[in-house]
């Protein structure tokens, strides 16, 4: 009897589990309220995906660029207060496609990150209505107009200067080493429209203790610099300017040296346009006095020289992906063989659905180290790099690949165990 008891209530157990449910039974997940949303593909490396997906709930966010109806880039540059201008670039595709609109915040350099991360993600979902619009969700929301506010004229009593202090102190303490680290730094400038000027001064100074065999060695390694930049803008393609350094440094057998950089640079694309394209070629040429601290592997002590320079510098953002390459180059003019070229570069590819593609690296050949000083270094002064060794070329670099596969949608947040990733 007991045997019948149990057989039977596992049949009635299964048979309610298995039973169909009413329709009225089933809940609405938000994903099934959402069918009708716009789908949005946003490109931007440094956003906070989980704070806007919370913020605005009423899209579709895909993870694929080809299953967007709008495509949102968000590109980023320093303004002359040492705050950022963050541009919104919407693209509509599909039915939305000729739907495209440009929107641009300006951030403060007393800005917390949570109230940047509130404004940008204002901005965009007031760029995002147009297309809300046109979908049943319009009725999600509603728009509401805090108050009223007198426009003045803005008086800045600053006239656009920034200035900036830094003291950032570092130590290390172990058995057998001890180092201490001391960096300071002050920044100042002023940055209109028509003119660009920046003074940076830097001072680095550590010291390393280490006991080694019954051996206590004790080495310094101290450098100071003071660079100015003066640029003024001509027109959308054109500026011209020039910078001054003052610099010291033991790593570079440096005991004084001052450089004087006249320049000319060009940007095939207008400067209005810089944050999702730019392609500039800057020349300069310069005269530089160098104090060396010891004698030189070409038996110097001090010299005057004419350099010459040119930096090419292509940067892209769109859809597709982007690519940041720059190639340097500079020769004195006493002896071209004396020279230096470097090309850095990194490209970021979608090549198909899910599949991205990354390539980073640089390359350079050295042929202007003329601050090298004569004789042979100590083992302690390699290993610390206390001292720039001698090479005819430099390489480093890396790539990867990234394939995502499944559910186009990722609208849900959930924060358990961390998460704070930005994508």
């Amino acid at each position: 009897m007991r045997k019948y008891l149990i057989i039977h209530s596992l049949s009635l157990t299964l048979a309610i589990m298995l039973q169909p449910l009413n329709a009225q039974d089933i809940p609405e997940s938000k994903d099934s309220l959402r069918s009708n949303a716009v789908r949005v593909f946003i490109d931007c490396r440094r956003c906070d995906m989980d704070y806007i997906r919370k913020e605005i709930p009423y899209i579709n966010y895909v993870r694929d660029v080809k299953e967007a109806q709008v495509y949102i880039l968000q590109t980023q540059l320093s303004t002359g207060s040492g705050g950022r201008e963050y541009t919104f670039t919407y693209i509509g595709q599909e039915e939305y496609e000729g739907m495209n609109d440009t929107l641009v915040y300006h951030s403060t350099p007393d800005d917390t990150r949570n109230e940047t991360r509130r404004g940008t993600t204002k901005i965009l979902s007031m760029g995002l209505m147009r297309y809300v619009a046109r979908t049943p969700l319009f009725e999600e929301v509603e728009i509401n107009h805090l108050g009223t506010s007198e426009l003045n004229e803005v008086i800045d009593k600053w006239d656009y200067w920034v200035f900036e202090l830094e003291l950032d102190p570092e130590f290390e303490l172990e058995e057998s080493l001890k180092s201490i680290n001391l960096e300071n730094s002050i920044n100042v400038s002023r940055i209109t429209d028509a003119m660009k000027y920046e003074l940076n001064a830097d001072m680095n100074f550590s010291k390393t203790k280490y006991d080694y065999d019954d051996t206590t060695y004790v080495r310094d390694r101290n450098s100071w610099r003071i660079d100015n930049l003066l640029v003024f803008s001509l027109s959308q393609h054109w500026s011209a300017g020039f910078r001054t350094d003052l610099t010291s440094s033991t790593y570079r057998n440096l005991k004084s040296s001052f450089d004087l950089v006249p320049s000319v640079e060009y940007n095939i694309f207008p400067y209005s346009e810089s944050t999702r394209k730019q392609l500039r070629m800057l020349y300069g040429i310069g005269y530089s006095y160098n104090n060396y601290i010891d004698t030189t592997i070409y038996n110097k002590t001090q010299e005057h020289l004419l350099e010459q320079t040119l930096d090419i510098a292509y940067r892209i953002q769109q859809k597709w992906g982007s690519i940041n390459i720059s190639l340097e180059a500079s020769s004195f003019l006493h002896d071209f063989s004396k020279n230096m070229i470097e090309l850095d570069g990194y490209v970021s590819i979608r090549i198909v659905k899910g599949l991205s593609f990354n390539l980073r690296g640089s390359v350079a050949k050295i042929n202007n180290q003329i601050t090298i000083p004569k004789g042979d270094l100590d083992e302690a002064d390699i290993l610390l790099e206390l001292q720039e060794l001698q090479t005819a070329y430099s390489i480093d670099g890396g790539f990867g690949l990234t394939y995502t596969f499944g559910s186009i949608y990722n609208n849900v947040v959930n924060p358990r165990f961390g998460s704070g990733r930005y994508r």
